[in-house]
């Protein structure tokens, strides 16, 4: 088997992304990026170990270094996610359907982007 060699930056980004949702696992990121969950739950570990974090989830991903391009396509996902969910909460209105979450039509209560 042939061991492939991955830039600093891709490493990052897929530990970032990882990281990005307590949801996510190797199997699922790893698929998505063509490398194998052992790969990823390694660079994950490193990542864990040179930040000196312990456990096996983390909500603070604010210090793991991103590329421009990987964050400008999470907002955009995350913008294209809020719309959807504003579009489904209007349909659901329109069906007489319960929000069960005791929130709004408008979003509110609904996170915005994260303060650098």
């Amino acid at each position: 088997m042939v061991m492939k060699v991955y830039s600093p930056e891709f490493k990052a980004d897929a530990v970032a992304l990882y990281l990005s949702d307590p949801s996510h696992t190797f199997e699922g990121i790893g698929k998505d990026l063509g490398i194998s969950r052992e790969t990823l739950r390694n660079w994950v570990r490193a990542e864990r170990a040179r930040s000196g974090e312990s456990g096996t989830t983390s909500t603070n991903t604010k210090d793991v270094p991103v590329s421009e391009a990987t964050r400008q396509e999470l907002e955009a996902g995350t913008a294209a996610l809020r719309a959807e969910l504003k579009t489904v909460r209007k349909e659901n209105q329109k069906l007489g359907t319960v929000n069960f979450d005791g929130m709004s039509d408008d979003q509110e209560g609904i996170p915005g982007p994260r303060p650098d």
